[in-house]
């Protein structure tokens, strides 16, 4: 098959949770131009309709749905609604996060919090969506992690910023996103389905200049990440051009921990 066929995902239907966040946005648009129906969600819809909107002016094939995916009956209407408007499910880009934990003495509720969404919720709509691409045949599952599941923080990109006050939860539920991919691909083995991982550095995002000066001359890019640089990977993991790569971790981060 030619390559383009490979990398096509035309008639493909997509979900891509937190699809109106920094790197979300970047998925949505890179899975689209690609040729997918992409379904952008968000826990307002008045979020994912302005991020639908956008791309839509740019004759690009998003829809807007709302997902709480810390609430088990939003799930499940999701789940529902999204059967009844598209009858499939061909790629599940599971990149949603909250972050209610803003530094490591927050309250150890918050810490409870985060799991409820970022553990509880993400492994509950996490088998509705596997379910649903096994149902319709089969596709790709791509987790969307951090290096910071996989490395302790560099402190000393800090210096000089207000920005050191680091929340342990974000580690603690990209570490554990990176395995359960690795566990997904081998409990559903024979399924048609695969699963992997996406672990990015950090995206430029007008950090201040100190940050970005601590952490830019570690980089072998000399950069961070901007808005293209996961779109390819993305579309590689969900196109046929990737249906060999099963149970992976990708490290997107220019470098920086080669």
């Amino acid at each position: 098959m030619h390559v383009n066929e490979l990398l096509s995902l035309k008639e493909k239907v997509i979900v891509v949770t937190g699809g109106s966040g920094q790197y979300g946005k970047c998925l949505v648009e890179g899975l689209a131009e690609a040729g997918g129906t992409v379904i952008t969600t968000s826990r307002a819809l008045a979020s994912a309709e302005r991020t639908a909107e956008a791309f839509q002016a740019q004759g690009l094939r998003v829809i807007p749905m709302v997902l709480d995916q810390g609430i088990p009956d939003s799930v499940i209407a999701f789940r529902d609604k999204l059967l009844a408007d598209f009858g499939r499910l061909d790629v599940f880009v599971n990149n949603a996060v909250s972050r209610p934990m803003k530094g490591y003495r927050g309250p150890i509720s918050q810490f409870a919090e985060s799991m409820e969404v970022n553990a509880t919720g993400m492994m509950d709509l996490l088998r509705q969506m596997t379910d649903l691409i096994i149902a319709s045949g089969g596709g790709s599952v791509i987790n969307i992690a951090s290096m910071m599941g996989m490395k302790g923080p560099d402190l000393s990109n800090y210096e000089g910023t207000t920005m050191g006050d680091l929340p342990p939860d974000y580690f603690f539920h990209n570490a554990g996103l990176i395995n359960i991919t690795r566990f997904m691909a081998k409990m559903h083995a024979g399924q048609n389905i695969r699963f992997n991982c996406i672990s990015p550095g950090g995206l430029f995002n007008h950090q201040p200049q100190a940050f970005l000066d601590n952490y830019c001359r570690k980089v072998p890019m000399r950069r961070m990440a901007n808005t293209d640089d996961i779109k390819g990977l993305a579309v590689l993991l969900a196109s046929d051009a990737g249906v060999y790569i099963n149970g992976e971790n990708i490290l997107m981060d220019g470098g920086l921990h080669a």
